[in-house]
Formats: structure tokens, C-alpha cells, sequence
């Protein structure tokens, strides 16, 4: 990858890149872009373009509104054409800038900043890298005539399940090609259990590479639905009754070129790193989870019989529990957070689910005896034996408790803690006052 701004310059002339996309994302995780022309390339690569900060989700007042954008050069990729459209206009690419003030300090509340400081604190802890490998899940929906999203899923597949019955494979393959043509490495593309809900899950990479992925995975997935006249969407639970859309994170961490995780004299081949690190996890899991499952919307995913967690727990087998270890060891030992879902922000979820792993490091504590059934079908008495506790079940518990969680609120800085807070507790407030239709439905005329 091009790591000077001569090499970019090459690239951008060598592939005739007419355009150049400098990417970013605000606080609640939604892709923000500024293209320029050829002429403003040197500007651009020289981290000179500004932006109105008062303008963006969670940035700054608008009396201190200017910010740059500073591109990170290992993140240039050239795009390709989507549609004949896109071929008329110019070739594309894009780089991901970081968020700085006038004088090139960094911006506290810029996302991708706050992921930075927390793997600067990885490796203060003494490792490599954290490495992150995801698995996301979306649904493809049909458009109506005048082209808006509709909950109409395009086919009646199942797991795993083949065309003709599975008619979102010729959408999926395209996104596959799209993805590989900008350098992911996709190990794995299919249907998922829900009516239109599809999964693909590309290689582990260190975890700012991996939010990086995420941020361009979904807007690779919503422009390839488009060019087959379906929607896309990462929503946690567009449908009722059938399994919402989950973001699986595989978590590891490195020292010394081998896998912290591993041991292979201990019971389950995990370390006492790998163990602590857990530990920390589901200690500060419900003050993390306003981070990692971000919506009104989430919570109505995180509900017993759909394959998405309740409870604080882990096992080395049942898919039920908020963490699994899945069963490969040595350098693939690795603990699968299932909580997350794809409408989290990469950077503030990954800065949250480190920070809580590297204080069960330095408390060193281990976690309670895995579970190895079926965490849905426990009863309170064995719950409370086990030491399992329930997840928040609703936007406004899991905020109290990012309030109290003083590891998670460290993890976001004061700055960003302060302005998602706002924004989520006001993202509450209004869905609490809005008449739903399940109420009309309800009451109307039986009341």
C-alpha cells in the first residue's frame, strides 16, 4: 500500500483516478465523505482540506468549527465502476483521514483518533497488536416502484441455502468481486437463517484496519444492492420474529509473533491472558453495550430464541453465550464477541470492547466457569449459581450504565463520551414520546 504522498500521486495517475473521496465518519458511525477534483489532489494528500466541524454528528461548536482532514496514505483505494454512470464521470478513489484542529492536533472527538489511543494502550500493555476478524450480517429488501426501501425480503431462503431459493447470490457475488477488487481478503459469502439476510466474513487484521474495512464494507454492500434495485441494510432487527443482524468480532492479541490466547497446557487451550481478557469483557459488557449496540432498534435484536445474547457469559461451544471460543487453537485461539451489531461505530466499539479486555489484564482476574449449554433454556437458580447475569434491555438501561462505567467512558475520551450521550439520551427521549403502530393496533379500539 502506498505509504507517501508520491505514491499516492503515482497510484492516482497510473489508474486515472478522476475523483478522490476523503472519508471520515462522525460520531454515530455514518460514512462522511469530501471528493475533490485532479487539481485539489496535492492539497488533499497535503491534509489541507477543512471542514465545518459544527456541522458533522458530535464534532464541536460552531465557534470552533475548522478541522482538517488528514489522510492516512495505506488507506487509498481506487474504486471500482459501479454502474456505466460511473465509468462516464471518472474513475474513484478514496482515502480515510483522521480528524485534526487548525494546528494539526488531533481532534479528541474524532472516532478513528479514540481507537488509536486505545491500541497505543495495547501496546503500553506490553503486546504487538490486537487483531480483529469480522462477521457481518445484513438483509437485502426489494424497492418499491418509486425506488424506497420496502421490508419485502427477495427471497424465502434459509442457512446456507442455494439459488434459485436463494436470490440475493448474483447481489452477494458482486459484492464479493467489489470487495476483493479493493484488497479484502473474503473468506466466506452465504445466506444467513432469516428470509434475505446474507453474511460475509473477511480475514482478521489488526483492529484499525478492521474498523477501516468495516466503514468501506457497508458502503460497498449498499452500493452493490443498489445496482440490483434492492435495499441493503445493517438494521439490527428490521423484521420481527425472525433472527436480526448481528456484527461477530473475532478477538485476539499478539506478543512476541504468537498468539497471547494460546496455551496449550491450560484447560480449553486458553492463557490466563486470554482468560483475564474475557474476564474484562464481560465485566464492563453492559456499560459497553450502549457503544456496541447503538440504536432503539438494537435491543428488540438481543432477545431469547434469535441466536443474539441476553446474558453476561461466556462458553467454549454454545452460540447463546455473549462470548464463544471457537474451537480452533494456536495461532487461531481467539474469543468471539457475538453482542455487537453492524450499526455500531467500528472505531468507538472496538476502542469500548479493548479497553474493558485490557482492565481484566490488570486486574487479572478470571471469569466464572464457562457455560456449555444452552444459556437460554437456564433457569434463574442455575443463572445465579453460574454467576450469569442479564444484558440491558432497552437504549435507556444501557446508557445508566455506560454512565457508571468509568473504563468506557476513559475508552471514548470526555469529548465524545459527553456528545454521544447527549445524542443517544435524545435519540431515547424521542422514541419514548413517538405513538408506534403496535400501540394503535393494541389499544385503539379496545380502550
Amino acid at each position: 500500500m502506498p505509504v507517501s504522498k508520491t505514491e499516492v500521486l503515482r497510484t492516482l495517475r497510473s489508474e486515472e483516478v478522476k475523483f478522490l473521496r476523503l472519508q471520515f465518519t462522525d460520531l454515530l458511525g455514518v460514512g462522511k465523505n469530501v471528493e475533490v477534483p485532479i487539481s485539489q489532489f496535492e492539497k488533499a494528500l497535503d491534509g489541507q482540506i477543512t471542514i465545518d466541524g459544527s456541522s458533522i454528528e458530535g464534532f464541536t461548536r460552531s465557534e470552533e468549527s475548522d478541522m482538517l482532514l488528514q489522510p492516512d496514505y495505506a488507506t487509498l483505494r481506487v474504486f471500482p465502476s459501479f454502474s456505466s454512470a460511473d465509468a462516464r464521470h471518472g474513475r474513484v478513489a478514496r482515502v480515510i483521514c483522521d480528524i485534526a484542529l487548525p494546528d494539526g492536533t488531533p481532534f479528541e472527538g474524532d472516532p478513528r483518533n479514540a481507537l488509536k489511543r486505545s491500541l497505543e494502550r495495547v501496546k503500553k500493555a506490553g503486546f504487538e497488536n490486537a487483531f480483529v476478524g469480522p462477521e457481518i450480517e445484513f438483509f437485502l429488501f426489494q424497492r418499491s416502484a418509486s425506488g424506497t426501501a420496502t421490508t419485502i425480503t427477495n427471497d424465502a431462503a434459509g442457512y446456507f441455502d442455494l439459488a434459485p431459493i436463494d436470490r440475493g447470490e448474483e447481489a452477494r457475488r458482486d459484492m464479493v468481486n467489489t470487495l476483493t477488487e479493493l484488497g479484502f481478503e473474503v473468506e466466506a459469502a452465504h445466506h444467513e437463517v432469516a428470509p434475505g439476510q446474507h453474511e460475509i466474513d473477511f480475514k482478521y487484521a489488526d483492529a484499525l484496519t478492521t474498523a477501516d474495512a468495516i466503514s468501506t464494507f457497508k458502503f460497498i454492500v449498499k452500493r452493490v444492492a443498489l445496482e440490483h434495485n434492492l435495499h441493503a441494510t445493517f438494521m439490527p432487527k428490521p423484521i420481527e420474529g425472525i433472527n436480526g443482524n448481528g456484527l461477530h468480532l473475532h478477538l485476539s492479541l499478539f506478543k512476541s509473533g504468537a498468539n497471547a490466547f494460546f496455551d496449550p497446557k491450560a484447560q480449553f487451550g486458553l492463557s490466563k491472558t486470554g482468560l483475564y481478557f474475557i474476564d474484562g469483557i464481560l465485566e464492563h459488557a453492559p456499560g459497553m453495550l450502549a457503544i456496541t449496540n447503538p440504536l432503539v432498534n438494537s435491543y428488540k435484536r438481543l432477545v431469547p430464541g434469535y441466536e443474539a445474547p441476553t446474558t453476561v457469559a461466556w462458553s467454549a461451544s454454545s452460540r447463546s453465550a455473549m462470548i464463544r471460543v471457537p474451537a480452533r487453537r494456536g495461532a487461531g485461539t481467539r474469543a468471539e464477541l457475538r453482542i455487537p451489531d453492524p450499526t455500531a461505530n467500528p472505531y468507538l466499539a472496538l476502542s469500548a470492547i479493548l479497553s474493558a479486555g485490557l482492565d481484566g489484564l490488570a486486574t487479572k482476574l478470571e471469569p466464572p466457569p464457562p457455560i456449555q449449554r444452552d444459556v437460554y433454556d437456564m433457569s434463574v437458580r442455575d443463572k445465579r449459581r453460574h454467576k450469569v447475569k442479564n444484558l440491558p434491555t432497552t437504549l435507556r438501561e444501557a446508557l445508566n450504565e455506560l454512565e457508571s462505567d468509568r473504563v468506557i467512558r476513559d475508552a471514548l475520551g470526555e469529548h465524545i463520551y459527553q456528545h454521544y450521550l447527549e445524542a443517544k439520551r435524545a435519540e431515547w427521549k424521542l422514541y419514548a414520546a413517538t405513538v408506534h403502530d403496535w400501540e394503535l393496533k393494541r389499544y385503539l379500539e379496545l380502550m
